[in-house]
């Protein structure tokens, strides 16, 4: 528990958080901050006495994540961008970090799960709609948002790294289908079904070395052009989002499996090892042969710890 609201502060810029005003913060002030990744996304948990906080707005250039507040207990009002929102337990709502935001709230705890903007795949006009809106968390797909951010923060160090990217792909689709119910999309206009099912063949082709936006325009019968203006308002263009389905698939199998980068690559489709290397570098931050390298010393220390733990005879050999 951190008894100091400087401290605090500390902890949640640390953690991502913009920094905020709490009116009501005094000498008294105790709550408690423990943040965990899972993969891409961060995950905050707080418990926070009564609070009225003003947040302002931040350069743009450093919003590279959503947030998702996931009550736990108390309640709270928010308002951002055009959003009024009354959250009570299990409810939840987007939030954008570099917007200006005030809230007032009991004594409370709830997790917030940052998410890069990039892995969620809804378009800005939709966000601008969510944003500081309520999304109910007793039913439905908020529900199961609910319940998985609260479940995660708890056991998100008990992953394998594997297997905490599976589970935050997970998640993040699990909040894109709660955003778009919220947004009352059950019928999706024709290009939106016509984008979904371009997505979905560029998921089953990524192996593919002649994936292009040619072959896929090709593919549904339409042009180049009509293809690239059917995406020209979503996060990512065509290119970028083959791109981008590709490095995932590359750092996930490199994270698990004992192949090497140049035949990684070259199985989801990047023929120059060179160039995929800077790419993975510059997505990621992190250099592909490190990944490797991490993970078989994992294995070999799983490997070399394995009889010991299991209770063998470790005189034998």
């Amino acid at each position: 528990m951190i008894g100091n609201l400087e401290s605090f502060q500390d902890e949640l810029a640390s953690s991502g958080f913009p920094p905020l005003v709490n009116k009501l913060a005094g000498v008294g002030f105790r709550g408690r901050a423990t943040t965990r990744d899972l993969g891409p996304l961060r995950l905050v948990s707080l418990d926070t006495p009564e609070s009225a906080c003003i947040g302002r707005e931040r350069d743009a250039c450093g919003g590279e994540n959503l947030a998702v507040k996931v009550m736990a207990r108390g309640r709270t009002r928010i308002e951002q961008g055009r959003g009024d929102a009354e959250l009570g337990p299990t409810d939840l709502v987007l939030l954008d970090p570099t917007r200006a935001l005030r809230f007032e709230s009991t004594a409370a705890a709830h997790v917030t799960i940052l998410v890069p903007r990039r892995e969620l795949r809804i378009r800005p006009a939709q966000i601008d709609r969510l944003i500081g809106v309520r999304i109910d968390g007793s039913h439905g797909p908020g529900a199961l948002v609910s319940v998985l951010a609260r479940e995660s923060a708890r056991w998100a160090t008990e992953f394998r790294e594997a297997e905490a990217l599976r589970s935050a792909a997970a998640v993040v689709e699990l909040i894109a289908v709660a955003l778009e119910a919220r947004l009352g999309d059950d019928q999706p206009a024709p290009d939106e079904r016509l984008r979904s099912r371009i997505a979905g063949y560029i998921e089953a082709r990524l192996a593919d070395p002649d994936l292009s936006p040619p072959s896929i325009a090709a593919a549904h019968n339409m042009s180049v052009r009509r293809l690239h203006k059917l995406f020209e308002d979503q996060p990512l263009t065509v290119a970028a989002l083959i791109r981008h389905r590709r490095l995932e698939r590359c750092r996930a199998e490199l994270t698990e499996s004992g192949r090497t980068v140049t035949a990684v690559a070259a199985r989801w489709g990047f023929s120059d090892p060179t160039h995929f290397s800077k790419l993975f570098k510059a997505t990621y931050g992190y250099n592909a042969r490190a990944l490797v390298t991490s993970n078989r010393a994992q294995m070999t220390k799983t490997r070399t710890a394995g009889p010991e733990e299991d209770g063998g005879d470790q005189g034998r050999h």
